[in-house]
């Protein structure tokens, strides 16, 4: 079991996408863990999800998480796979819950009501090529693997 999660190449394409994608939400973790970048930290963003959003408690906190520790463990690459899997599921529960209703398109312009799905299927096509891919170059899966490997 291991061995599937912490599998990965020496290529630089995993590399680079885990590097994209916790660069791109590790600001919105720190949003709703720390207030930092202008968010409402952590007590107000699950009161938030919880009470105006109608989101259960458990759901509220998996967001939270997902976004905070999945992004810094994409950054190091520590079970890669793991994450990957984990922000499909966020993405789908965003899409359906939140964006789908507005279309396909971003809120470029402010002319919609909110945003559309588009950037949730390119966090989603990412996710399932690391998922595919694994960590790749530099990361602490692969670390892990070799030494998997060498006490077998």
């Amino acid at each position: 079991m291991k061995e599937k999660l912490f599998k990965t190449s020496d290529s630089l394409t995993g590399f680079i996408l885990r590097l994209s994608l916790g660069m791109v939400f590790i600001p919105h973790g720190l949003q709703k863990t720390f207030g930092l970048f202008g968010g409402m930290g952590f007590t107000n963003t699950l009161h938030l999800f919880t009470e105006k959003m109608g989101l259960p408690w458990i759901v509220a906190l998996l967001v939270i998480l997902i976004e905070f520790l999945g992004s810094l463990c994409f950054l190091i690459g520590f079970a890669t796979r793991f994450w990957a899997a984990a922000f499909t599921g966020l993405m789908l529960g965003i899409m359906i819950t939140s964006h789908l209703q507005n279309g396909f398109f971003m809120n470029w312009f402010g002319t919609q009501e909110g945003e559309g799905c588009q950037f949730d299927l390119l966090v989603i096509g990412i996710s399932a090529a690391l998922f595919i891919e694994g960590s790749g170059r530099f990361s602490i899966d692969r670390f892990l693997l070799k030494n998997i490997s060498k006490n077998r």
